[in-house]
């Protein structure tokens, strides 16, 4: 395990170098989210019963904070390494590509939880926010943010230079996480774009981490569980896939 560990480390201090802009500077950016969404939005969203759309609202942004960082933090990582070209040294290393996996996958998840764990504990300054299940939100947060772990592997993999990783965060990424409910319920959606967004799986992410919130969620959280884990069983396969036959970083 000392290869794994050692990995690990070098990741965990590669984001933790730079606090400012991996952990402060995103929950700088959703309080300034919160501040303005919740004013323009208040009176034209309607969240679920006796629940104050600014309160509905936090939840959302907590988990989309988490999946952009998770998700920035392996893509940006195993990019970096291969425009500079240490990751020589990595694949050189006695690894093997299921360690170099999760190393990187479980730093995105410590990355992103620090993140949703910071802007969750500031707004509490702010807003009562409830917590109905603390298991709920944990395996949420821990699926989301490992799926999205793996995906950045995927990007960074796939990606030859900063300019494609960023066309992969704005065009698929970014998307994903602004219509997939964490600005509003679906219910407020008319029904073509409520059947389109159950075709989004950060749709589950979320409305299974809102429901630890408030104990009410758009549909089960045990289907949403069950897709969230059949996306990351997915995903992980073929990001060990990739690791394992040295796509794009071997040959």
């Amino acid at each position: 395990m000392t290869g794994f560990l050692t990995l690990l480390y070098k990741e965990l201090l590669r984001f933790g170098k730079v606090g400012f802009q991996t952990i402060f500077a995103p929950i700088v950016s959703v309080l300034l989210y919160l501040m303005i969404f919740s004013h323009v939005l208040e009176d034209h969203v309607q969240p679920y019963p006796g629940v104050n759309y600014a309160v509905f609202l936090i939840p959302g942004l907590v988990i989309m904070a988490m999946l952009q960082n998770a998700f920035a933090n392996s893509s940006s990582s195993l990019i970096q390494s291969k425009v500079t070209g240490n990751l020589v040294f990595v694949l050189l290393s006695p690894l093997s590509y299921r360690e170099i996996f999760f190393a990187y996958v479980l730093a995105s998840v410590v990355r992103g939880m620090a993140v949703g764990l910071g802007v969750y504990l500031v707004t509490l300054w702010f807003f009562d926010v409830p917590l109905s299940s603390f298991g709920w939100v944990f395996v949420f947060a821990l699926m989301g943010n490992a799926l999205l772990g793996a995906l950045g592997l995927v990007a960074g993999i796939w990606a030859d230079k900063f300019d494609q990783l960023a066309a992969f965060q704005n065009f698929v990424i970014l998307p994903l996480t602004f219509l997939s409910g964490v600005f509003y319920s679906i219910h407020s959606l008319p029904a073509f774009w409520q059947v389109l967004s159950h075709l989004n799986p950060f749709f589950y992410m979320i409305d299974g981490f809102r429901y630890g919130f408030f104990n009410v969620s758009d549909i089960s959280p045990y289907v949403s569980l069950g897709i969230v884990a059949g996306c990351f069983v997915a995903v992980s396969w073929l990001t060990l896939q990739m690791l394992k036959t040295g796509y794009k970083i071997r040959h």
